[in-house]
């Protein structure tokens, strides 16, 4: 007993202050999206959940990170696409996409999961390098794979935002793991085919309708056009509005109270926080998400070997590209996806996920000492 007492005061301090400020500022913005609708009280749910999720942080931050960056990897890998494939052929469809498992009252959303999964996979291929450069056929292309599979799936059901969360790590777990500047030019050139589609787009559209899905190809038009079509841009212009009209300070909540942002509680509730917080409220959560890659990066600088900076760095890679992106499509920046913005939106599974990852962050932290001894003296120190 007195052994993980010893671990508990490890724990970063820091990282749990930031995480309950946003968990704070996420309940409060959950109740003010969903207060006088018939959603009111789902703020309760987001409680709950944070508590419910908090054992399972600290009982993984308490157990050696490379238990996970090991053969449990491939394991927790391996279970992640067979749930990914069962919700293609079972999973609840809701709006059009077949993403979710109910298990009894919690909906379940595997990809969620499935993205630190392949986190843990990377970082046990890439530490087996030591550092060295990244070989092509021996490296990169298993690593590629292990991203390309669960993002090929997700893809089907279709959720093109987590999709491009696992294309947006894998270049930033590479880098970390010391790819070659030519391989690393060959990668990014595989994104040239977003500079295409927009060229597409003016050059000669209806190839690119045969091309896209309409809801993909209406939110790409929206991106470039937003006042080509009013009715296709509502959404955009209505949170850019609402973001604008918040000011300094905030207001009542004219655009969130009337229904003007859908899904105000979760893929929109920046605009929420933008709206009745205004400028100090969004600079105040911009601060707490600093703060907490800050102390991320700061983490994994200080992690004692080459497996707890890639997870670090992965994890917050991931993190980063989400906020980005959430904020990003809500003042005109991205397009519209649906990304959640990580610990603020409503939603069991994104949470879970998000703070499953916040528990392999302080994992590497409590467990840094470890590592070095076991390094020093040979041996596996625990």
């Amino acid at each position: 007993m007195m052994f993980y007492i010893r671990k508990l005061k490890k724990l970063d301090k820091p990282t749990l202050l930031v995480l309950l400020g946003l968990m704070i500022l996420g309940t409060v913005a959950v109740d003010q999206a969903t207060s006088g609708t018939n959603l009111d009280g789902l703020y309760m749910y987001s409680i709950v959940f944070f508590v419910l999720f908090l054992l399972p942080m600290l009982l993984i931050a308490l157990l050696d990170y490379s238990i996970f960056t090991g053969a449990a990897a491939y394991i927790l890998y391996g279970i992640g696409l067979a749930l990914l494939l069962f919700v293609m052929f079972t999973g609840e469809n809701i709006n059009g996409a077949v993403r979710w498992i109910r298990i009894g009252g919690f909906q379940l959303q595997p990809s969620e999961l499935v993205k630190i999964a392949t986190v843990l996979v990377t970082c046990n291929l890439l530490q087996k390098r030591s550092g060295n450069k990244l070989r092509f056929l021996q490296d990169l292309l298993p690593t590629g794979a292990v991203f390309l599979v669960p993002a090929f799936i997700v893809m089907k059901q279709p959720d093109l935002g987590t999709a491009l969360v696992f294309a947006a790590v894998l270049p930033v777990m590479l880098w970390m793991g010391n790819i070659r500047l030519l391989h690393m030019l060959l990668l990014a050139s595989m994104a040239l085919p977003v500079g295409g589609v927009c060229w597409l787009y003016f050059a000669n559209y209806d190839i690119l309708a045969n091309l896209l899905k309409p809801h993909q190809l209406s939110r790409i038009e929206t991106f470039l056009e937003p006042g080509l079509d009013p009715d296709k841009s509502w959404h955009v212009n209505n949170a850019m509005n609402a973001i604008g009209s918040g000011q300094m300070s905030g207001n009542s909540g004219f655009y969130v109270d009337r229904g003007y942002i859908p899904y105000a509680y979760s893929d929109s509730i920046y605009v929420v926080i933008g709206e009745k917080f205004g400028f100090i409220g969004s600079s105040v959560l911009l601060l707490l998400f600093y703060l907490l890659i800050f102390r991320m990066l700061f983490i994994a600088r200080e992690s004692r070997d080459l497996a707890g900076s890639y997870l670090v760095v992965g994890l917050a890679g991931m993190l980063l590209f989400q906020i980005f992106v959430n904020i990003g499509m809500h003042i005109g920046l991205m397009p519209l996806t649906g990304i959640s913005l990580p610990f603020i939106s409503y939603g069991g599974s994104s949470l879970l996920a998000n703070m499953l990852s916040i528990g392999l962050v302080l994992s590497v932290h409590v467990h840094k000492d470890d590592i070095a001894m076991a390094a020093d003296t040979g041996g596996n120190v625990r």
